[in-house]
């Protein structure tokens, strides 16, 4: 590696500590309490299962994982959403380097994605969302692995089983990827004919399957809890005609306003916008495929359900949006203007933690300014005045129940929202408002 590369590789390095350091420092800083969904997350991953009333079970594994390590330290909540963004970005790096061949034009790659709120000012807030990401750029990478070469290796289809059903139970939106990947095979083994099915590929359907068979149990046994739920939130129980026209186009109309800025660094970097789509170059087919087919799927549900489609959902989607356009314009794309390309991402990247802090700072009835501590501190002296030993459970909603699971001292496990069972069946509890806290 020459001494070109080698500075390069040191400035994808300096971006992505910075990145990681901004991020995790800022919310800590201006937040007094952790957002909603990483509380959501802490409470199911207080009583691990293999799915949750919401969400399959990954997003809540995490956070209490690093709960067991750093304990009710809200900085490591923001440090792991960093975390999973910074091993998204290392392969989408990988990857464009693969493609492209060049590392300026791959660190570029990345470095466009800081014009996308997805990966900036939402990823304090570790949920579902944040969770796929490492794992959406893991099975593209390795997908790329089988895509561009001769000899299928039996690794490559066991880490796409395994990091596709990681995907999976992060969040089921994963599944739009993991089709878009299929087609493309599909339509190089049976209708282009230049690639031919080897039996490994089942390798990576058997991975899936098996790590998805103990939350297919779940799932089963609880009613389909969490597809119901995702059924719900699209909008499907009030459905209307117009809704197959009106919430497609709202999609796209947002699509585009959300990469606004990112347009704008392409254009201070090529010169003239001239591009020609060939289907023949096995590069920008395989990019067309990861990049504009989930997006093309997720609207064709959309005018099919007539559902809606939230914004947050979309978060993995552009992971390889930057690597997509400077593929597509590499030839249009002038380094003498990399000054002018580089103050415009040094802008968008300093200007979005400044209006983080801002918003957290100067509005005060945000979830992250509720006093979750404070509220844990009093209801855990209450409990003590009556009781000498420690509290095992909390029952409620995820919110005030799993902030005080997360505060109190003794990290009593969530058990859902109240119910005579579970308070049947303790020795000792209190009631505050609508959250119950006791013993077994």
């Amino acid at each position: 590696m020459n001494v070109l590369n080698r500075n390069i590789n040191n400035l994808f390095l300096i971006f992505v500590l910075s990145h990681m350091v901004i991020w995790t420092f800022i919310p800590t800083l201006t937040n007094n309490n952790l957002p909603l969904d990483t509380i959501e997350a802490l409470a199911w991953g207080s009583n691990l299962d293999w799915g949750f009333n919401k969400h399959p079970p990954m997003s809540a594994f995490f956070p209490e994982l690093f709960f067991q390590i750093f304990g009710s330290q809200d900085w490591a909540y923001y440090f792991l959403s960093q975390l999973f963004v910074l091993i998204a970005f290392y392969y989408v790096f990988k990857l464009s380097y693969e493609i492209l061949g060049n590392f300026k034009l791959s660190l570029i790659s990345v470095l466009l994605l800081e014009s996308i709120y997805f990966y900036n000012f939402t990823t304090p807030e570790f949920n579902v969302n944040v969770c796929q990401l490492p794992f959406w750029s893991l099975v593209v990478y390795y997908s790329w692995k089988i895509y561009d070469s001769r000899e299928i290796k039996f690794k490559d289809c066991f880490l796409i089983g395994f990091f596709a059903a990681i995907g999976f139970l992060s969040k089921y939106l994963f599944i739009y990827l993991l089709v878009s990947i299929i087609l493309l095979f599909i339509y190089l083994i049976f209708y282009k004919k230049n690639k031919k099915f080897d039996f490994k590929y089942i390798i990576t359907l058997e991975v899936f399957i098996v790590f998805l068979v103990p939350h297919l149990v779940w799932l089963f046994n609880n009613d389909f809890i969490t597809i119901t739920y995702g059924l719900k939130r699209t909008g499907l129980e009030d459905p209307s005609i117009f809704d197959h026209i009106k919430y497609p186009f709202l999609f796209l109309f947002k699509q585009i306003g959300i990469l606004i800025p990112f347009f704008f660094l392409i254009w201070l970097l090529i010169n003239k916008i001239k591009f020609k789509i060939n289907l023949k170059d096995k590069k920008l087919l395989f990019l067309i495929f990861i990049n504009i087919m989930p997006i093309f799927l997720m609207f064709i549900s959309s005018i099919i359900l007539g559902s809606k489609i939230r914004t947050m959902w979309m978060t993995p989607f552009y992971l390889f949006f930057g690597l997509f356009f400077v593929y597509l314009f590499q030839l249009q794309i002038n380094l003498k203007k990399i000054n002018s390309f580089l103050y415009g991402f040094l802008f968008l990247f300093f200007l979005s933690p400044i209006l983080y802090s801002y918003v957290s700072i100067s509005q005060t009835d945000k979830r992250t300014d509720y006093p979750g501590k404070q509220i844990a501190a009093k209801v855990q002296k209450t409990w003590d005045q009556d009781f000498d030993k420690e509290i095992q459970f909390v029952t409620g909603n995820e919110w005030k129940a799993g902030n005080l699971s997360y505060h109190l001292k003794s990290r009593p496990k969530w058990e859902g929202f109240t119910n005579s069972k579970t308070l049947n069946d303790s020795s000792q509890f209190i009631c505050v408002d609508d959250v119950c806290l006791g013993r077994y």
